[in-house]
């Protein structure tokens, strides 16, 4: 008999109040066999696990916590098919047209594939393909802007510009002087998402272990024998999907990046008359400060925002009340909204901006690199991980391939990062914003 173990939801998020179906794992074996080990129960180890499960592959996925208990289960949720910070250009520019464009078309289709995976494995997470809008703040932000739309159109992608008046129509932001939209994006319950992940690998055939945390991954003969606190398990390939973590074999992938802490809040439900002002079509929002403005509503017209601490220290409770506030003076509404819950995450930040795929010896590989856009991304990411273990040559593979380094300073990077919000909110005080 199967001793089937439910993942419990994360308890501090908002979004574990609505979860309506739990992870089924089973305990990691005390020695198992693969073709495949997924390191990570993620969005991309699930993702990864999923593509595999469904060609035929063995795979086995252990997670070192709770099924999505980490960076994937602490998201706001926005499903945003583009890059954080780094234009169409400059992704061109770095890397050549060729590799270049091939990268763009595969981040610009990250979030239909999210969708298109939601309806065909009837995944319940509150999801709503309702577009995204990048608002420029300020009318020297709408060149930039419209050369993002042009660049991305001239690869086949359906965005368009709005003015002024017409991305006033989608949403109530103090400043907006016009906005990109991008009708393929849109937002969900990001924790249900990835339990839904996990569901349908498991359907496919994947075996999930969670609470299995991978201490070691050597070389044994022509694969890898990966293993844990009483458990071991020998594979041909082995697919590190650990995000910024740092515990265990999970280093030699956390170390390529420099974690930084995000902040998260969720109000008190708003009155549909509010929610209707200032989101009349559900769209989530971002905008183009150096201290972004976003938002987006969730199924209870609940507002989701965020933002960085310039003092990270026991700052949960600061955040949710400056987030509040600053909610309340952008979207103009009647009181300070009250905090319902705050969550801290952590974002993954490559040097370059860009996702990466690293090799760690012969058939042990790892992806990292989402900056920012952890749903849309990772949909890919996992995709591209499976396609390198069932053979893709590596010239067709559209993430950079990057050799494993370790970011040096990273702290000293992190702190930068608290510097640099710290000067974009002091910029935004002197313009009046």
């Amino acid at each position: 008999m199967i001793d089937m173990q439910m993942s419990p939801p994360i308890s501090r998020t908002i979004w574990s109040r609505s979860v309506r179906q739990f992870a089924q794992t089973e305990p990691a074996p005390t020695r198992g066999t693969a073709d495949v080990v997924v390191v990570g129960g993620g969005f991309t180890g699930l993702t990864a696990a999923l593509h595999l499960a469904r060609r035929g592959v063995r795979v086995t996925l252990l997670e070192g916590g709770d099924i999505a208990g980490a960076a994937s289960g602490l998201n706001a949720g926005f499903v945003v098919p583009n890059f954080a910070k780094a234009d169409p250009a400059a992704v061109v520019a770095r890397l050549g047209k060729p590799r270049g464009e091939r990268l763009l078309r595969m981040i610009g289709a990250g979030a239909a594939r999210v969708f298109r995976t939601i309806s065909e494995e009837g995944i319940d997470c509150d999801a709503e393909q309702t577009g995204w809008m990048h608002i420029a703040h300020d009318a020297s932000m709408l060149p930039v802007l419209s050369a993002r739309v042009d660049a991305w159109r001239a690869l086949g992608r359906p965005l368009e510009m709005l003015d002024r008046s017409a991305a006033r129509a989608r949403s109530a932001a103090r400043h907006c002087e016009g906005a990109l939209f991008d009708p393929e994006g849109g937002m969900l319950n990001p924790l249900t998402y990835a339990l839904g992940l996990a569901n349908a690998a498991r359907r496919a055939g994947a075996m999930l272990h969670q609470n299995a945390m991978v201490q070691t991954i050597e070389r044994q003969g022509d694969g890898w024998r990966v293993e844990g606190q009483g458990f071991s398990v020998a594979a041909k390939q082995v697919l590190l999907c650990t995000n910024a973590g740092r515990l265990g074999a999970a280093g030699r992938l956390g170390q390529a990046v420099v974690p930084l802490k995000v902040y998260q809040i969720a109000t008190k439900p708003l009155p549909a008359e509010v929610a209707r002002r200032i989101s009349p079509q559900r769209t989530p929002v971002a905008d183009t400060r150096s201290n972004l403005f976003t938002y987006r509503l969730d199924r209870d017209n609940r507002l989701i925002s965020g933002g960085m601490a310039v003092l990270p220290v026991g700052a949960e409770g600061r955040m949710g009340r400056m987030i509040a506030t600053r909610l309340a003076r952008e979207l103009a509404l009647p009181a300070v909204p009250e905090v319902d819950a705050v969550w801290q995450g952590t974002a993954a930040m490559t040097t370059d901006f860009l996702p990466h795929v690293y090799e760690f010896g012969p058939g042990f590989w790892g992806g990292i690199g989402c900056n920012g856009r952890g749903i849309a991304l990772t949909a890919m990411v996992g995709e591209v991980l499976a396609d390198i273990a069932t053979g893709k040559s590596l010239e067709d593979v559209p993430v950079p391939l990057a050799k494993a380094h370790r970011v040096m300073f990273a702290p000293i990077a992190a702190v930068a990062a608290s510097v640099a919000v710290a000067q974009a909110k002091l910029r935004d005080r002197r313009q009046g914003l």
